[in-house]
């Protein structure tokens, strides 16, 4: 961590995750607190910790010491008590971890707040501070916390009743009483009250700014996000407002001119030697996965290999040699990773979700790569028939938690979840959280209603934003002629989307992620802050950040096409036909002369009029036609269908920069579709094991062009002492390889996981399949799922 040896911290921030409240962006405060020529600082959101791992990785990226804490609600009575006329109103208070014992109590009373303490705010009450203030710094907080308005009241013997409490509680060295001074009188008279406490009881003053925003001149938009939240206008002058401009990232010269030393004795001094002592370090390397209960007491390890051998007996009965190494490796892999546990618990509930007839999806994503996964049968997908790999899913020189989400029959997905939460416990299982954000035209609109510009004429602004995916207000202005006239022509407007470019992309409100569940080995608040909000208990960091934890994250996606499926092979079965989906003909003449016809409808992923386009043009004869058609139709990669459907049709036209390619690539009629031909390439012409060529496509995909410089000359050249022997040994000319590489470096960008693509191609069939052969029954079925 950074030394800490500045004059002045600022230990009183609220970052965009008070949400709707705080206007700094958590990427930007660590570079303005650098700008300023402060060493650290600290965040200390409202209720929440939502920001935590964000903000101090976005310190240590700016080399600025992170300091992780939370401005907390105290009840005034308990927390169980939530009668409106005493218990409406919460004192604020700020703690700040010293250590990890301190982080560990902190999101214990911040997760208390939520699941035992709120009424119309998440709040902690006396008894969970004695239980758990091991480790924190204690501030007094602003204006709304207790002792200030104690003796805002004029009541100092109670300030000083409740001073001397806390005191005692955290210890003289661990409480510290917080001065402020934003022009407000009623902060003038609250100070000398806080100085004489801290006289009277031998505690320290520390000088905070309550910081909302970042720079002086960005007060209006903190007041434009508060009429947001609030519903109200800027005009409106009964609301809750800041007054003045002065709650920002101050310098530690104006901090100095606000409490100079003779009258505020170490408030500054203070602020730095807290900083100094907290010292909070995150692992992201580490992992906390949950034990699975393996019947018998058997070893997990022992278990997981019975699994897969009895799977591999029942798919693959003459299975060559070639494919038993494959099946070792992977399990080899998987328990040298730590991951064996993880790959039991999928198992055993997708098991349970099949033996109470809950229809579960053929796979999605990487996860169709591994032969462990089909063995087992988390998916049923052969990767062997598909050429998938591994080290896709799984990479072992990139130690990273596997990625295995699942879809189920979405009327009776939450049947899988209770599942899992009985087996393992309702506090080790939870939902995760998402952020709704002001996407471009919903920050047009919201800042509209705030700046009071009538509806019609913000709505009409609005409208001037592209539909495009991921538009942002800065490219709308670029593309849009109509949009950027009236930016440079109306002043009003050009206000309205200056605020709305400023806000655009902040978190908005919480919500509850559609599928994301986290299962945890201890209760889930051990490692993580809970929230709860309608749809029941969530983790308040987001799905990314909780991987990056080193915890295990799943999706459970509801998917209606396996209900619609599910239900017409019943109807099927009732009227006295035979249907196993497992066992039907994925060669049908008749079946892909439907879909070349355009008949479509009601066909997974093939229904859209491009889609069908697609398919009338490419006429497909296999899954993998399908599969190709699903990974094309995307932006980018549409570029490459006329030439993929021309070479399709006619495959004199096929052309291959070297003969080597050639078993890679005509699959797909000589054009790179899947991420996997990028890696197979990788590694038939240049020699990479199938883990580095994983390596260099995904920092193709993120044009990491520092590392991309380097692997340009062993993918060329080779490098031996990486054992890589490069192109040019193995008889493919430089200029051919050079090419060759630039090839792939501008579509590893659009490529797709073929794994991902292959698992929706067959439940594209399957629905085909049971339209074409049985569509009174088919039909049905969609109509009523």
């Amino acid at each position: 961590m950074t030394e800490v040896s500045k004059d002045f911290v600022h230990l009183h921030v609220h970052s965009e995750y008070s949400l709707l409240d705080g206007a700094c962006r958590v990427a930007q405060l660590p570079q303005r607190a650098k700008g300023l020529g402060q060493q650290a600082l600290a965040v200390t959101d409202h209720g929440v910790m939502y920001g935590c791992i964000d903000f101090y990785k976005a310190c240590q990226k700016e080399g600025i010491h992170p300091i992780i804490g939370c401005e907390v609600y105290v009840a005034p009575r308990t927390r169980f008590d939530k009668t409106n006329e005493l218990d409406s109103e919460a004192y604020h208070l700020v703690l700040l971890c010293e250590n990890i014992q301190g982080y560990q109590n902190l999101i214990y009373l911040v997760s208390q707040g939520f699941l035992e303490g709120f009424y119309n705010k998440p709040r902690i009450d006396w008894q969970l501070l004695e239980q758990h203030h091991q480790g924190l710094i204690c501030l007094s907080a602003c204006l709304a916390g207790q002792i200030p308005q104690l003796l805002r009241q004029g009541n100092y013997q109670g300030a000083l009743e409740v001073a001397q409490r806390y005191r005692d509680l955290f210890g003289p060295d661990h409480y510290y009483l917080e001065v402020q001074d934003h022009g407000l009188a009623d902060q003038k008279l609250v100070n000398q009250g806080l100085c004489r406490l801290a006289g009277q009881l031998g505690v320290g003053l520390v000088a905070t700014n309550d910081a909302h925003y970042l720079r002086r001149e960005d007060a209006r938009l903190q007041d434009v996000l508060m009429c947001i939240q609030m519903g109200k206008t800027v005009e409106d002058e009964n609301r809750m407002r800041f007054e003045g401009d002065e709650f920002y990232l101050k310098s530690g010269d104006e901090m100095a001119a606000l409490f100079p030393e003779d009258r505020f004795p170490g408030a500054l001094a203070n602020t730095v030697e807290i900083a100094s002592r907290c010292k909070v370090e995150f692992d992201f390397d580490q992992q906390h996965l949950p034990a699975f209960d393996v019947p018998g007491g058997q070893d997990a390890r022992q278990y997981l290999q019975q699994l897969a051998d009895q799977g591999f007996q029942r798919l693959y009965p003459q299975g060559p040699a070639d494919y038993r190494q494959r099946l070792q490796y992977e399990l080899d892999m998987i328990n040298r990773m730590g991951f064996t546990d993880y790959f039991l618990i999928v198992s055993d509930f997708v098991r349970f979700a099949k033996s109470k007839d809950i229809p579960v999806g053929p796979g999605r994503g990487s996860a169709a790569g591994s032969m462990v996964s089909y063995c087992l049968g988390i998916t049923d997908i052969d990767p062997m028939k598909y050429n998938l790999y591994f080290e896709r899913f799984l990479n072992p020189e990139r130690i990273s938690m596997p990625d295995i989400d699942m879809d189920f029959c979405g009327v009776r997905r939450q049947e899988v979840i209770d599942y899992v939460v009985n087996k393992y416990g309702s506090d080790r299982v939870a939902q995760i959280i998402t952020f709704g954000t002001m996407a471009a035209k919903a920050a047009v609109r919201d800042v509209g209603r705030a700046l009071n510009i009538p509806y019609a004429e913000a709505d009409a602004v609005a409208k001037m934003v592209p539909r495009e995916l991921k538009i942002t207000l800065d490219k709308a202005l670029m593309v849009s002629k109509d949009l950027r006239n009236l930016y440079e022509t109306n002043p009003r407007i050009h206000v309205l989307l200056d605020t709305a470019r400023q806000l655009e992309g902040m978190p908005r409100n919480a919500s509850t992620h559609a599928a994301g569940v986290v299962i945890t080995g201890e209760p889930v608040y051990r490692y993580v802050p809970l929230a709860k909000n309608d749809q029941g208990i969530v983790t308040q960091y987001e799905k990314d950040t909780l991987e990056e934890l080193g915890l295990l994250k799943m999706d459970f996606l509801g998917l209606r096409n396996l209900t619609i499926l599910h239900d017409a092979v019943k109807l099927v079965q009732q009227s006295g036909a035979q249907l196993d989906l497992h066992t039907i003909d994925y060669e049908d003449p008749a079946v892909y002369e439907m879909l070349a016809q355009g008949k479509t409808s009601g066909v997974f992923q093939l229904e859209s009029a491009g889609m069908r386009g697609l398919i009338i043009s490419l006429k497909p004869q296999s899954v993998e036609d399908i599969t190709a058609a699903i990974a094309l139709y995307r932006p980018g990669p549409m570029a490459s269908i006329p030439t993929y459907i021309s070479c399709r049709h006619h495959p004199e036209r096929v052309q291959y920069k070297h003969p080597l390619l050639r078993d890679i690539l005509s699959v797909t009629y000589g054009c790179v579709v899947y991420q996997e031909q990028v890696m197979e390439i990788f590694r038939r012409l240049a020699g990479y094991s199938l883990s580095r060529a994983d390596l260099v496509r995904k920092a193709m995909s993120k044009k990491k062009m520092d590392v991309l410089e380097s692997e340009r000359q062993n993918f060329i050249f080779g490098n031996e002492q990486e054992g890589i022997p490069g192109c040019i040994a193995n008889g493919v000319p430089q200029q051919t390889a050079s090419e060759l590489f630039d090839d792939l470096l501008d579509f590893a960008n659009y490529a797709f996981n073929k794994a991902h693509a292959v698992c929706y191609a067959v439940l594209s069939y399957q629905t085909a399949y049971v339209k074409y052969h049985y569509p009174t029954q088919y039909m049905a079925a969609l109509l009523t799922s």
